[in-house]
């Protein structure tokens, strides 16, 4: 038995669109792989709208210990140059570049922080 979430991951679809339409919390895989099979039209329809512009799931992996999550990415994230795990510290990660600044973002997934390193600005530098 596979879970709502799991269908919906290999649906590409989002978690709330599954309960919307009646996926039960539970799965077999005949019945996922019936569904695949024999899309219904709401399935259809869903994969015609995709733009290709914002993917329905990301998969956050961490750049330490490579732990990996599958998440619903969300407008506001950065291009984010590492994802750690928040119980890793910042000196486990390679220095910025030279004139480099670094940033953190909690609340990445369930557990990661978003680490973006961008250009410092001249007189940040200085």
């Amino acid at each position: 038995m596979i879970t709502r979430r799991e269908v919906a991951l290999r649906l590409d679809i989002p978690l709330e669109m599954a309960a919307r339409h009646g996926i039960p919390s539970r799965l077999s895989e005949g019945q996922l792989a019936k569904l695949e099979a024999e899309p219904p039209v709401w399935l259809v329809q869903s994969r015609a709208n995709r733009t290709g512009k914002k993917p329905v799931w990301v998969q956050l992996t961490c750049s330490i210990c490579g732990y990996t999550e599958a998440v619903r990415p969300k407008k506001w994230w950065p291009t984010f140059t590492y994802i750690t795990c928040s119980n890793h510290g910042f000196d486990e990660l390679p220095e910025p570049a030279t004139g480099m600044g670094r940033t953190e973002c909690d609340g990445i997934g369930s557990q990661f922080i978003g680490i973006t390193d961008e250009a410092l600005s001249p007189r940040e530098f200085n």
